[in-house]
């Protein structure tokens, strides 16, 4: 079964092929340069570079990939959660496709996606332990099956992601910030005392990291202040000691509150011997350092997809519609697109027949 994914739920616009469980190709235009002039995510511009590129980007997928329109058995589409405007061209694309072509249509949760996509890379098991960790959202799921994720604890303010942006913001840091200031953690040296290890003290499995970034924010008036350094900052290079070790003792803080809730999460639920860990913060090598010891600690294996495939990608739409696809899940075409803010409804439909015409191919 050959599987078009499309992702278009944030500043990147992106397809893939995946046939029969296995990548053939993805293309991805980035909005970066031009956000990084506001500082941030402009919704509006956003969706216009959409539109821009979306038709080409498929033009070039199928070129290098030397398949036909025709070849294509199911269409998947990132439907949310995501920036409305965003999510509704590439949501308005692949319905049009997918009409055009008379071939299966299918809406995928764009946050089950980013679990999933370490099945492209290593063989999944279930049931298992899913942390998902970018810049709207921090979320932990009991992952039963691959259209089975039962959220276990959830973001309740500003998740991890959009902690480090804003931090990253308050220091001056070049956008995205979050790569930048894992690089000059990794040259500093972490007070394990300089920032609270936010929202602990409870017995539930949410996340708070608002508290964490007003912490920051007067840490950094009182440690910093007078020192200077180029702004924005745009390598390791040019930042100061001090802005290193501010840098390296936030990381730890948040590292250590993940991985304090996690720990948590699998102490509820022992049988879980699978960690899967995603989203774009999933990239932070102290993260996935702390998350694989402490799999190993337990005796379990910490399945962490490769820096290309936790941020915003096609190939994880692409893997989860194909994964999901042979079982024979399908949407109408007057699917409802989710955006940001609101939970992505479960009303896929499922065909029978599907399953046995997969099952012969």
């Amino acid at each position: 079964m050959l599987c078009l994914g499309v992702e278009s739920s944030c500043d990147e616009t992106a397809l893939a092929l995946v046939e029969d469980g296995v990548l053939l190709h993805s293309v991805l235009a980035t909005q970066a340069d031009m956000h990084a002039l506001f500082g941030g995510v402009v919704p509006e511009l956003a969706s216009r570079e959409h539109y821009r590129f979306v038709g080409s980007l498929f033009d070039e997928l199928m070129h290098h990939t030397g398949k036909k329109a025709s070849d294509i058995d199911l269409v998947t589409v990132a439907r949310g959660p995501g920036l409305l405007g965003s999510l509704l061209v590439g949501v308005a694309f692949a319905k049009g496709l997918a009409l055009g072509l008379g071939a299966r249509f299918l809406g995928v949760n764009h946050l089950h996606a980013h679990l999933l996509a370490a099945g492209l890379e290593h063989p999944l098991a279930f049931p298992a332990l899913g942390l998902l960790v970018s810049g709207g959202h921090t979320h932990l799921y009991h992952i039963e099956s691959p259209w089975k994720c039962i959220p276990l604890g959830r973001t309740l303010d500003d998740a991890a992601g959009e902690a480090f942006d804003k931090v990253a913001k308050v220091l001056g840091l070049s956008y995205p910030g979050g790569k930048l200031m894992d690089a000059l953690a990794r040259e500093g040296r972490a007070d394990s005392v300089a920032f609270p290890r936010p929202y602990l003290d409870n017995d539930n499995l949410d996340f708070s990291f608002s508290g964490l970034k007003t912490a920051a924010s007067s840490h950094i008036q009182q440690t910093l202040q007078g020192l200077t350094w180029p702004r924005p900052l745009c390598s390791v290079e040019e930042a100061p000691q001090q802005l290193k070790d501010c840098c390296a003792a936030f990381n730890a803080a948040v590292v250590d509150t993940l991985c304090k809730k996690t720990k948590r999460a699998l102490d509820r639920i022992p049988q879980l011997k699978t960690l899967i860990l995603a989203g774009g913060v999933a990239c932070n090598s102290l993260l996935r350092q702390h998350i694989t010891k402490l799999m190993e600690s337990r005796g379990g294996e910490a399945l962490i997809p490769s820096p290309n495939l936790c941020t915003d990608n096609a190939a994880m739409i692409a893997y989860a519609g194909w994964l999901l696809g042979k079982e024979g899940f399908y949407h109408h075409l007057d699917m409802e697109t989710i955006p940001r803010g609101r939970a992505v409804p479960d009303d896929m439909q499922r065909c029978p027949e599907c399953v046995k015409d997969q099952s012969k191919t």
